[in-house]
């Protein structure tokens, strides 16, 4: 690797080989702010002096071995011996993702932990593992938001060649992968960008202070280096979707928004190397221009996900209306979001105080929007950090099921969904003083007033994020939790929708049966779709009519002349035709 850094408005730069206070070797000044010096094989640790002060680790460092504020390692991904000579590829849109955090994962924590439960998670139907980033962070276990150094793999998990060793290990189960980046901000701590370079800039300003530099002068450095990097992982590591954090917070008003050039970008490479490559958004814009291909004017994304239908979906079955939920949990919110993706479309939205989102046309692609009825942000950004299955009856979960892999979206389970898992996920960290107090006084101070413990109906203690046993805490169970019967009645009941995903997969499908929601009487709810769900969320018994056939039930169903009795928690599945 040739040692390499782009400064452009710095007077020198210096290599320091093996350790911190090694000779500096002075670097050479380029073209357009990049500096050059000696070659380094794989393996040697080094660092830049810039102007006198440092060392600091490369900015596109393949391994921080030491963390986030040690010596960069080189890593030559080219002597991985890849095994997926056959993979394809795959097009995401449709395909059910499964989000996981490799920490909170396996007991070990590891990729190559991991790596070992894939056949199984194919086995349940999963098409695609989504993992939360793994951009080094301070600590070993976090979410991992708050990276640094994003072009290298967080050594806790493993480094880069574990995630090369994950990779093709789920190719050959079959999988896909995606992997969750973060290129709105970096973490605050061991983040050294801005002592090379215009990284960031403060005419634009976001959650996490100063915004990524995307359109102000030499901004070209920090969209190459999003751009490189999303490539980098495409290519190098032979991933195959990228699941973009927070893009509403990428603050660009240039003349081609970054997106639009990712996407650009990302299309020619998938073009070169012959396998489809896709990009996920997380947007809170609720605009199609998202999805829109760039030679129609859009920002090209693969897809986007969808939490007005989590939203939707959620306060329903649940009746929660604190916080965003304030404005949903109606049979209407519902039915609209399965029609017309968003409920806010250009809507007035109470709890933003202002009118928010924008129609999307009905002949948008509904796959290319990302449902769910959990992930880390809904259910570890809760006070306590508690899953729906901990609160909803049985049926109520097995209809939140249904109402994702039956839809006509792209679904999405979140680690542990497809068996109940009760355990918490929980906001963790594992900072240094004085950032670590800094992180677990806001963390309280944040959760003080939302109204908790009316929730909950009890006193509520917010997890420390920096206690250890908070982490420890979030880790999946062994797939069975104290209500056995129940855990392995939801496996039986995901694998009865996997099997009937295909009769949902066909748009024209959707156009002869189109989707909506609909109450038959108070609770007793009907999606429907090419398979139409009647879940009865009652204590009660509860006709519903329907002339098609039924093909899977959860709870006690009986068919009856053009319809079908559910018992009160029970869960009727009927095909269409």
């Amino acid at each position: 690797m040739i040692a390499r850094a782009w400064a452009p408005h710095v007077d020198s730069v210096g290599l320091v080989v093996g350790t911190a206070d090694a000779v500096v070797t002075p670097l050479e000044r380029g073209t357009d702010g990049w500096w050059s010096g000696p070659d380094l094989p794989p393996g040697t640790d080094y660092g830049y002096i810039v102007d006198g002060e440092g060392p600091w680790p490369d900015p596109r460092s393949a391994r921080q071995p030491g963390g986030v504020h040690g010596l960069s390692r080189v890593y030559d991904t080219s002597r991985f011996s890849w095994s997926d000579g056959a993979w394809s590829g795959t097009d995401v849109l449709g395909k059910v993702f499964y989000e996981l955090h490799v920490g909170a994962f396996t007991p070990q924590g590891t990729l190559d932990a991991a790596s070992a439960q894939l056949p199984a998670l194919r086995s349940v139907g999963v098409d695609v593992v989504e993992l939360m980033p793994l951009a080094p962070f301070p600590g070993r276990h976090g979410w991992g938001y708050d990276g640094v150094s994003l072009y290298a793999v967080h050594e806790a998990y493993g480094g880069p060649e574990a995630l090369q060793r994950f990779v093709d290990a789920a190719h050959r189960a079959g999988l896909a992968v995606c992997l969750d980046v973060v290129y709105n901000h970096l973490g605050p701590d061991g983040n050294y960008l801005s002592k090379f370079g215009p990284y960031f800039t403060d005419a634009h300003h976001t959650p996490w202070g100063w915004a990524v530099n995307l359109d102000q002068d030499d901004a070209d450095g920090m969209r190459r280096y999003i751009c490189d990097n999303a490539l980098r992982w495409f290519e190098d590591f032979h991933v195959d979707c990228l699941r973009l954090d927070a893009v509403h917070e990428l603050a660009d008003d240039s003349d081609r928004h970054i997106l639009a050039q990712l996407s650009d970008e990302t299309a020619e490479l998938s073009a070169r190397i012959g396998r489809p490559l896709s990009l996920v958004a997380e947007s809170d814009l609720n605009d199609e221009r998202m999805v829109t291909p760039t030679a129609e004017g859009g920002l090209g994304m693969t897809a986007q996900w969808n939490d007005d239908i989590h939203h939707a979906l959620h306060a329903y079955l649940t009746g929660e209306r604190h916080g965003y939920y304030v404005d949903f949990g109606s049979l209407e919110t519902l039915d609209k979001v399965y029609r017309e993706v968003f409920w806010h479309n250009g809507t007035h939205s109470p709890f933003r105080g202002r009118e928010w989102g924008q129609p999307v046309s009905p002949q948008t692609d509904r796959r290319k929007f990302v449902a769910f009825a959990s992930n880390h942000d809904q259910v570890g950004n809760r006070a306590i950090g508690d899953r729906p299955a901990s609160s909803l009856a049985p049926g109520a979960q097995a209809a939140s099921l249904a109402a994702i892999l039956l839809s006509p979206f792209t679904p999405m389970l979140f680690m542990g969904e497809e068996y109940g898992e009760t355990r918490p996920f929980m906001f963790f960290t594992d900072h240094d003083e004085p950032l670590g107090t800094a992180v677990s006084e806001g963390r309280m101070s944040e959760f003080g007033g939302h109204g908790w413990e009316e929730l909950y109906g009890r006193e509520v203690h917010v997890p420390d994020p920096q206690d250890r046993t908070t982490f420890l805490r979030s880790k999946l169970g062994d797939g069975v939790g104290a209500d056995r019967a129940h855990n392995e009645a939801l496996r039986d009941w995901v694998a009865t929708l996997m099997a009937l995903r295909s009769r949902v997969s066909d748009r024209a499908a959707w156009a002869q049966h189109p989707a909506g929601a609909s109450e038959s009487s108070p609770r007793v709810l009907t999606l429907n779709g090419p398979v139409t769900m009647h879940a009865n969320l009652t204590d009660a018994s509860a006709v519903v009519t329907d002339g098609g056939e039924l093909v899977g039930s959860f709870g006690s169903v009986t068919a009856l002349t053009g319809g079908f009795e559910l018992a009160a928690d029970a869960v009727a599945l009927v095909a269409q035709t």
